[in-house]
């Protein structure tokens, strides 16, 4: 997957990159996922019960827009309240603006789901065997813990740690308390015994600009409008037709459209 993350470029004639002072916040966070993992047994995970692949996405609140038409697809491996959070703190990180939609409305939190849901998320072709000790942020991640336990704890206890804060659940909180209780865990102000916090949220961090960014086929990128914020062009099967012509935009391409063609 592709962690070129950089800033959204509206379709407006100017192509410099605009940074707004919200967007502005982490975005000079690193994406090693080395140090994740620093000890301590699975918890609240062993005895958990096993998850319905096809639960609903969560139902919006009386008198609050439904969302993006996407909203009705099933989860693949979040609950509908771990769903609610990755929600929350990916629109947080990346958030909708006058450039163009944020990480809800394109529906990073599905790709995210999608990603736990499948090898990624299982750690399914990398060593996962001891022992284990802690390596440098060149090395990438070393420990026992898959990425999907990695979520289910990172996500209790952010929610926790909002409880302890706040008295409210972290989709609860205000925009900007949700931005405190994300840059704690990227301070690692969180006390945690299980996995670094910091850890986790450069992890979620990627996970966001990954969904942005990717092609649609895995969950994000809803209309590819991440693409048309950056004026990629996706997956284009030939430029034939244009190279010999002056620049222009095109209107991008999804692996989808290939697919469907055939």
């Amino acid at each position: 997957m592709d962690n070129n993350g950089e800033h959204k470029n509206p379709d407006k004639g100017n192509h410099d990159v605009q940074e707004p002072s919200r967007r502005k916040f982490l975005v000079n966070t690193g994406f090693a996922l080395g140090g994740v993992v620093v000890g301590g047994a699975l918890g609240g995970l062993l005895g958990r019960k096993s998850k319905e692949p096809a639960a609903p996405a969560p139902a919006p609140e009386a008198g609050k827009p439904a969302g993006p038409a996407n909203y009705n697809r099933a989860l693949m491996f979040l609950t509908p309240d771990q769903f609610a959070i990755v929600d929350a703190a990916t629109e947080r990180i990346f958030p909708k603006d006058d450039n163009g939609p944020g990480a809800k409305e394109l529906g990073v939190a599905f790709f995210i789901d999608h990603q736990l849901a499948g090898d990624w998320g299982f750690n399914a072709r990398e060593y996962m065997s001891p022992p284990y000790f802690k390596g440098e942020k060149v090395q990438g991640y070393q420990g026992h813990l898959k990425r999907r336990e990695m979520y289910d704890i990172a996500l209790q206890e952010m929610e926790n740690y909002s409880q302890s804060q706040y008295q409210k659940g972290f989709v609860q909180l205000t925009g900007e308390q949700q931005d405190e209780i994300l840059k704690a865990f990227e301070d690692n102000a969180v006390e945690l015994g299980t996995i670094s916090p910091s850890g986790f949220f450069r992890v979620l961090r990627s996970n966001t600009l990954e969904g942005v960014y990717s092609d649609p086929l895995y969950g994000g990128n809803a209309n590819m409008d991440g693409w048309r914020m950056r004026n990629y062009p996706g997956n284009q099967m030939s430029y034939t037709s244009i190279i010999d012509k002056d620049f222009q935009t095109i209107a991008p391409s999804s692996l989808q459209d290939h697919m469907a063609a055939h």
